[in-house]
């Protein structure tokens, strides 16, 4: 379909002998923003790193649509956790380094570079803390600049693990916001990883849930947050 960002189709996911996902057949559409959820250690980041193309399928495709002849760009943003906070690097040192897939790891950002860093330090709120160390930062003012960093390549497609991971509840809404705003503004397609049912509740526009058997379950976000549905996804391997 013309609409179509990423197709998955027949997709096992796994690591060796071990499969995590099995059978996955879904879309993501062109301006998507949708919820992904399911119990701990489900796949939910499994999920992830294959759309990143980190992760190679045991079998099946996953598709991404050109756009306009160009391939397209992704971005992401890790767990807050899982970048290393003690890097002596100033917010805007971290949001430039979304440029290094477009200008190379190993050439120096130009001028234009840090030009669009600071543009999307911007657009998030965080343009008087760009000369400030990275770590001296709170956790949601982080989670802002590597939010700036992913959208500093540009991306057609930005995928978050766990955006809010750690945040007390206002923080948890300003950046669940600020996503909306920029998905509003720039019609990015987003896919965001979430154990909180506030989050997809609020936010989302469609739902991916992972079942403990395995496979993916994609639907509006009224029908995926029934409870007769959400029952039925987390007692799939008791049943």
């Amino acid at each position: 379909m013309a609409n179509e960002l990423v197709s998955v189709r027949g997709v096992t996911l796994g690591y060796g002998s071990r499969i995590i996902l099995k059978n996955l057949n879904f879309a993501i559409q062109r301006g998507d923003f949708m919820g992904v959820m399911g119990p701990n250690g489900s796949g939910k980041t499994t999920l992830l790193k294959a759309l990143l193309g980190l992760l190679t399928p045991i079998g099946g495709s996953i598709d991404l649509t050109p756009h306009d002849g160009v391939p397209l760009r992704i971005g992401y943003v890790t767990q807050r956790e899982r970048l290393d906070s003690h890097f002596p690097l100033s917010s805007l040192e971290v949001a430039v380094m979304g440029r290094f897939g477009m200008i190379g790891a190993m050439r120096r950002p130009r001028r234009q570079d840090y030009e669009i860093a600071r543009g999307c330090l911007r657009r998030v709120g965080m343009e008087h803390r760009a000369a400030l160390p990275y770590r001296e930062l709170s956790g949601g003012q982080q989670q802002r600049v590597l939010i700036a960093r992913a959208l500093a390549g540009e991306p057609d497609l930005l995928l978050l693990d766990e955006p809010t991971n750690g945040m007390d509840l206002e923080a948890e809404r300003a950046i669940m916001e600020l996503l909306l705003d920029l998905q509003s503004e720039k019609s990015t397609t987003i896919v965001f990883v979430t154990h909180l049912l506030s989050a997809i509740e609020h936010f989302a526009r469609r739902v991916a849930l992972i079942t403990r058997d395995g496979t993916v379950v994609i639907g509006a976000k009224e029908q995926m947050l029934a409870p007769e549905t959400i029952a039925r996804a987390y007692a799939a391997q008791e049943l």
